[in-house]
């Protein structure tokens, strides 16, 4: 369950980080990589996940 979850957040937040990178204002073009990139951290927590178990 925490696999699909961390797959389903990481999947808005690289969306949503996205969208925010296309911004005119620099700042949110910042806040938008890191928001992507914490999207592709859950991703990867929730691929472990599927493959070790819930455990980490």
């Amino acid at each position: 369950m925490g696999e699909l979850t961390e797959k389903i957040k990481g999947n808005a937040n690289e969306a949503t980080g996205n969208l925010k990178q296309k911004s005119d204002d620099p700042e949110t073009r910042a806040e938008g990589k890191k928001q992507e990139a914490k999207g592709e951290a859950q991703q990867f927590k929730g691929e472990m996940q599927g493959k070790m178990g819930n455990d980490i």
